[in-house]
């Protein structure tokens, strides 16, 4: 076996001694770093399995915190509605944590663009999450056939329009079949298609 696949076998027992040491400690150096920070990928076969090839200039990953907390509702000051409106707590936040992350990270680094995103640790206030990120505008990138249906205009601020593999799971996208005719192209249009009364122009 190689050496990714060594890694890939601890990584999957996240409850033996190793890891759980091994975690606690980089949790604890985490903290200590502002909230989105270049590293260098850890795992590193995890990385690769999504598409991530070392290079200084071309790629690059970062560590992104999300909180972990509900969304909660702004307070009124008069609240005219039924009680069953009325709810300020226990508000959940539509979308995952992992796609809040990628968003953060595009964001904040906006020349690049969001390929791929996973989880490396957590604690009980943050989620960590590591986010590949490529440039479009290398010509390494442009020239290399397996990556540069990235640099397309379409695939801009993917990662705020839902269009990376975290974006489809909370897009209801992952399933096939009948039974998710309704996720298809989105919740939105699919209810405004069939919502919608167009009739034939008379002429």
């Amino acid at each position: 076996m190689g050496a990714y696949k060594y890694i890939e076998e601890l990584w999957r027992r996240k409850q033996s001694d190793v890891l759980r040491f091994l975690l606690r400690v980089r949790c604890w150096e985490f903290r200590q770093l502002p909230g989105i920070v270049r590293v260098t990928a850890q795992p590193p076969d995890k990385a690769r399995r999504l598409g991530y090839r070392p290079s200084r200039v071309t790629w690059c990953t970062v560590c992104v915190c999300a909180v972990e907390a509900g969304r909660g509702r702004w307070p009124r000051v008069l609240c005219m509605e039924k009680p069953k409106n009325q709810g300020i707590t226990q508000l959940k936040f539509q979308r995952n944590l992992r796609s809040v992350a990628e968003e953060r990270a595009g964001r904040k680094l906006g020349g690049l663009r969001v390929l791929n995103s996973y989880w490396i640790n957590q604690d009980s206030t943050y989620k960590y999450f590591e986010i590949i990120l490529v440039d479009p505008q290398h010509k390494v990138i442009r020239k290399d056939p397996r990556i540069n249906w990235i640099v397309n205009p379409v695939h801009k601020h993917r990662d705020v329009r839902g269009l990376t593999s975290a974006g489809k799971k909370y897009r209801g996208l992952r399933g096939r079949g009948h039974l998710y005719t309704k996720a298809r192209p989105s919740i939105r249009a699919t209810w405004k298609r069939n919502n919608t009364l167009s009739l034939k122009r008379y002429r």
